[in-house]
């Protein structure tokens, strides 16, 4: 099954987050029955990367936005973890600082696009500036809907430049975030992460979805998709990003570039050097 059809948000329709299942679990009833699949594309991103690294043609940027307890840290640590941390930046979005402030929201950014021959993993993004600004009635609709535009343009640019652009919204339910915020109360490991927005946020959980509905639908383009993962089940959710952006990378038709020394000349020295060394050793 690609996973790419099935959850890709269609600019041409309206998205109701209602209408997908955040405990979809595809053909596989267990993270034990998933995990060969899992496995296997978790290799096919290490070869794609190497491959993307070596080309330098192309870059990929993987955008992922959730509500509190949605995954996104799991998923840079159990399906971005197959990359190689020298040619993968993962850069995580707070609130912005008054120097940002001062700026254009995508001024910030804009600087951590990758370039040709790597990813960038943003872990909350741009996005920030059309939810959390909207639910909390921090701009008004004519800001909002500008900034679609702007973002649109942004994400076109980066297209056009050569970037491979994946977004992906993991989809829990309300009982499965609350349950996620028990977990982390119970574990002294990630009690650190509770934070008393997490349940004040909680409470706005129909405006957010209201306002993911909206900027997913505006802002997902065949050059720039948005896709909505059930992430309740996390191997589910581990093994529907890592098939997305493998067969996404697949589609790049990349190769490795042809050697820029002739390798003739350097076996003929190598072996001549082996020849030498193996002479001394016997003197």
């Amino acid at each position: 099954m690609d996973y790419r059809d099935l959850f890709f948000v269609d600019p041409d329709k309206t998205l109701k987050l209602k209408d997908v299942d955040p405990a979809y679990k595809g053909h596989h009833e267990t993270a034990e029955a998933a995990a060969a699949d899992t496995a296997r594309y978790q290799s096919e991103l290490m070869s794609r990367q190497s491959l993307l690294y070596a080309e330098k043609n192309h870059s990929v940027l993987i955008v992922l936005q959730a509500l509190d307890a949605g995954g996104k840290d799991g998923t840079v640590n159990h399906v971005f973890a197959a990359f190689n941390p020298q040619g993968a930046n993962v850069t995580g979005f707070k609130q912005p600082t008054p120097l940002e402030l001062a700026h254009d929201f995508l001024w910030r950014v804009h600087p951590h696009a990758p370039a040709k021959g790597e990813i960038a993993i943003f872990n909350r993004s741009h996005y920030e500036d059309v939810l959390v600004t909207r639910v909390h009635k921090l701009i008004d609709k004519p800001t909002l809907t500008a900034r679609y535009a702007r973002i649109r343009e942004f994400e076109k640019g980066l297209a056009e430049a050569g970037t491979t652009i994946l977004k992906f919204f993991l989809h829990i339910s309300k009982e499965e975030q609350l349950a996620r915020f028990a977990e982390r109360l119970d574990d002294p490991e990630r009690n650190w992460k509770i934070s008393e927005s997490d349940y004040a946020e909680r409470a706005l959980w129909d405006d957010y979805t209201i306002a993911f509905e909206e900027a997913l639908s505006a802002t997902s383009t065949r050059h720039a998709p948005w896709f909505v993962i059930p992430a309740n089940h996390k191997w589910f959710r581990n093994l529907a990003v890592s098939q997305i952006v493998a067969d996404t990378m697949d589609d790049l038709h990349m190769s490795y570039p042809k050697p820029t020394v002739d390798l003739a000349d350097i076996r003929r020295k190598y072996h001549a050097a082996e020849k030498a060394e193996k002479k001394q050793q016997t003197n």
